[in-house]
């Protein structure tokens, strides 16, 4: 039987090229991608901060310094509250955490050496206010002599400074406080907006799951919570001015945020040097708004999807069909009435007023509207009509006005770019990658990039619609999505090494001002928040901070491992339940876990 063995021989020898010549992509990659590992490894710290520094020394010999028992952080002259109850929390935080890295720094502790007092902070302007654009720079150094100061030109780049101190103290072996000596940072971010969305609309979150998000993203330097409030599932917020809103629509009396609610999480963020940017999603995903107003919610209460073989015979997106009928006047009186709440109660400048997935089979299936068609209009005029009235009522309010990119983008259902003037309108996008970032800078508009394929949160789960036989299949290989439209799972690796301005030219990226990750909570309430948002909403942290590449250009993913695997460590023993991205073995044996070595 040498013909068989022949064969067999030959099937073999294939496979080892095959294997071999993957081998060889895999290294090839790795070399062109990776830090190298002389030289851009010294950036690497025994101790260091999340999201990496713009620029971090650490003099040799690598030292640290007790922190003394009656240490304090002093803040600038002048009143700022804000700083104020920042240096109190820090101060609290510094001797409270009990962090101890996962690799025992090797750095030189002088017994008998200085210890820490004091932190000076100083702030140049006291008065900048939170908002879009503010400068959130610092400078942070720590000297060997026991002295330590924070300069920055607002108090929010103060409060960035204080974290990255604290990320830079461990508890030694005796228990004993140490912070790094020898240090010096400077920082600044790449992107001013750099934003965690979070669905309430789904899934009503208690205030307490909020704040510790909101607290989490400052500790990460992200400073947007775009809180999209409302959707068709349910309408969570009381209004003054529209109480049946919530009254008809929330899931339950305690399944509500109240005004005072609003006031506690805004100024909470504020604390904390995040902004809270309102989405109340509209004209699409509003079949929560039917019960208190029936007549201006087209298809309410239908079945999703009438023929399920035809996606195009769609009322919604998803389960939940109901959007507003621009051609009903109450449609514009219950809006204006919203706009007006929601920019007393939020005083971010961004207005988020959605605008996404308008569904034609929803507005298709409602009697005026067909008779306005049967005259020769059109579902994107309508769309028009609606905007038309919205957009310069925000603006009316000092705000600038967000939509998703479907406003713009939609095949189907969409407005001309004079009716959302760029001077006055971000875009936010969510389809296509870097393509539909491209149209939108392209058209001269601010983007938000917040892509599907990478920063979906929610993305691999599956699909959460029932009577679903497209599970029912016993090949063992079947697709790759695992039945999620946006799968599969965006690991952090995914996030991180996302370029948001990719294939735009540098003019055009100018206008790309940062993006988010999004959870979207089909799939998800507070038992499993922390561990669908984080640490993967810290890789795109870092990302937006200080970017992805090394000094020499390279994506940084290889040496950015061991430092989100101490990041996340850290966090969890702040009490927030981030999950693992490598078993412990993997951080005590360096390098052991690579693919490539």
């Amino acid at each position: 039987n040498h013909t068989v063995q022949r064969h067999r021989a030959a099937r073999a020898k294939a496979q080892m090229a095959a294997k071999e010549a993957f081998l060889a992509v895999v290294l090839l990659l790795s070399l062109l991608s990776s830090p190298l590992p002389s030289g851009a490894q010294a950036s690497v710290f025994p101790v260091n901060v999340w999201p990496k520094p713009t620029s971090m020394s650490w003099a040799e010999p690598l030292a640290a310094i007790p922190v003394s028992a009656s240490f304090r952080i002093v803040g600038t002259s002048g009143n700022s509250p804000y700083l104020v109850s920042a240096t109190q929390r820090y101060t609290a935080l510094l001797f409270a955490e009990r962090y101890r890295p996962i690799v025992r720094p090797a750095v030189n502790v002088t017994a008998g050496g200085p210890a820490l007092q004091s932190l000076t902070v100083s702030v140049s302007d006291l008065s900048a206010p939170l908002q879009d654009g503010v400068d959130e720079s610092y400078e942070l150094e720590i000297l060997p002599t026991g002295v330590a100061t924070i300069t920055a030109a607002t108090v929010w780049g103060a409060m960035h400074g204080l974290e990255s101190f604290s990320q830079l103290a461990w508890r030694g072996r005796q228990g004993e406080l140490l912070v790094a000596a020898g240090v010096r940072v400077e920082d600044k971010p790449l992107y001013q907006h750099r934003g965690l969305m979070l669905d309430t609309g789904r899934t009503y979150f208690p205030v307490v799951d909020i704040l510790r998000t909101i607290d989490t993203m400052a500790a990460n330097k992200m400073n947007v919570f775009h809180w999209h409030i409302t959707d068709s599932q349910s309408f969570p917020i009381e209004l003054p001015s529209e109480p049946m809103l919530a009254e008809m629509g929330a899931y339950g009396e305690d399944m509500r945020y109240t005004v005072k609610d609003v006031q506690r999480i805004v100024e909470f963020a504020m604390s904390r040097g995040v902004r809270v940017v309102p989405e109340i999603d509209a004209p699409g995903h509003t079949a929560s708004w039917a019960g208190a107003y029936p007549e201006a919610v087209s298809c309410a209460g239908k079945f999703w999807l009438p023929d399920a073989s035809d996606w195009g015979s769609r009322l919604a997106a998803e389960p939940g069909s109901g959007q507003l009928n621009p051609l009903e006047p109450k449609t514009y009186e219950v809006v204006a009435n919203i706009i007006n709440d929601i920019t007393s109660m939020f005083p971010e400048g961004l207005y988020h007023a959605g605008a996404d997935e308008v569904t034609p089979g929803c507005w298709e299936t409602d009697p005026s509207i067909q008779a306005d068609m049967e005259k020769g209009g059109t579902l994107s005029q309508l769309l028009e009509r609606y905007v038309r009235a919205v957009h310069p009522h925000v603006v009316s309010k000092n705000r600038t006005v967000v939509f998703w990119e479907d406003v713009l983008l939609d095949v189907e259902v969409n407005v001309s770019s004079s009716v959302i003037p760029p001077a006055t309108t971000i875009l936010q996008t969510w389809n296509n990658g870097a393509n539909n970032t491209k149209l939108i800078v392209q058209a001269g508009y601010r983007a938000i990039v917040s892509s599907a394929s990478f920063y979906y949160l929610d993305c691999g789960h599956g699909d959460f619609v029932g009577n679903n036989s497209v599970y029912d299949d016993q090949r063992s290989d079947y697709k790759t999505d695992g039945g999620s439209w946006c799968g599969p799972f965006k690991t952090w690796q995914r996030v991180y090494d996302y370029d948001i301005a990719y294939g735009l030219t540098a003019e055009e990226a100018k206008l790309v001002i940062g993006g988010e990750v999004a959870l979207w909570t089909e799939q998800a309430d507070s038992t499993v928040l922390d561990a669908r948002i984080w640490p993967r909403a810290s890789a795109m942290a870092e990302a937006l901070w200080s970017g992805n590449r090394d000094a020499s250009g390279r994506k940084r993913y290889a040496e950015a491992t061991d430092r989100l695997n101490d990041w996340r460590h850290r966090m969890v023993g702040r009490g927030i339940r981030a999950e693992p991205i490598q078993p412990l073995w993997c951080r005590t044996r360096p390098g052991m876990c690579d693919l490539v070595r």
